[in-house]
């Protein structure tokens, strides 16, 4: 007998958002069947009239606005599947994303992952070529958690136990909460396997919070890195013996 598909939520969080039409078409034209697409909108005050039409094709639940990692929460909270996956409004998915990721997975047995994305621009053009980590293994891709968040978070799916687990996003972080959750993931020895194609479509435009918020971001990024340097270093002197060891993708 054929296994069944196991079941997939995607969780899109949505605030006042021109592009959530284009995101919630990318979802629903995935050639994987077992799906179901969850928006949240956060307190919106302006655009939802773009979510009228998928009414009857997405679950569309509304809250007062708390931030991304509250919507998040929700959404996933709320999910029936066994994957979840997260997609920004602004963003969209190729149409063998989930299919691809699934696949990938349900292969090595993760809890998480995450893969390499593209850009595009307002007009919803390709910008440049795919971006890929160029981390050669497991040591070089835990020390970048020390700098930077090298995930993109629409790239991520992950086992809903592992975010019940985990006890969701951290709702007091209003920037930074996916980095906050990957780190506590790696911490919690939950490794976080990366698929080297380019399935998620990252929108950059003047409206994006990361222009908007970079100066906040920073140190909010700032305070939760040092919060966790500790433990990381802790992490990388116990697996430097084994640096020669390749990141399986």
């Amino acid at each position: 007998m054929t296994k069944p598909q196991p079941r997939v939520s995607v969780v899109m969080p949505f605030y006042n958002d021109p592009y959530v039409g284009e995101a919630i078409e990318s979802v629903l034209a995935q050639t994987y069947g077992n799906l179901e697409l969850i928006v949240v909108n956060d307190g919106s005050t302006q655009e939802t009239e773009r979510l009228l039409p998928y009414r009857q094709r997405a679950r569309i639940l509304n809250k007062t606005n708390g931030g991304t990692a509250s919507a998040l929460n929700l959404g996933f909270r709320s999910a029936s599947g066994e994957y979840v996956a997260w997609l920004s409004s602004d963003d969209r998915f190729e149409t063998e994303k989930i299919a691809r990721q699934v696949a990938f997975m349900e292969e090595k047995r993760a809890w998480i992952s995450h893969t390499a994305f593209r850009c595009i621009n307002e007009r919803g053009e390709y910008e440049g070529d795919p971006i890929r980590l160029a981390l050669p293994d497991d040591y070089a891709f835990y020390h970048s958690f020390l700098a930077g968040n090298v995930i993109n978070g629409c790239t991520i799916m992950m086992r809903k136990s592992l975010f019940d687990r985990m006890g969701g996003f951290n709702e007091e972080l209003l920037y930074v909460h996916d980095y906050d959750f990957w780190v506590r993931s790696v911490l919690s020895g939950f490794p976080i396997p990366y698929l080297p194609e380019p399935l998620t479509a990252y929108r950059r435009h003047t409206a994006m919070g990361t222009v908007r918020h970079k100066q906040e971001i920073g140190e909010e990024f700032r305070r939760v890195t040092e919060a966790y340097r500790p433990r990381l270093e802790r992490l990388l002197e116990a697996i430097k013996p084994q640096r020669s060891f390749i990141r399986q993708s």
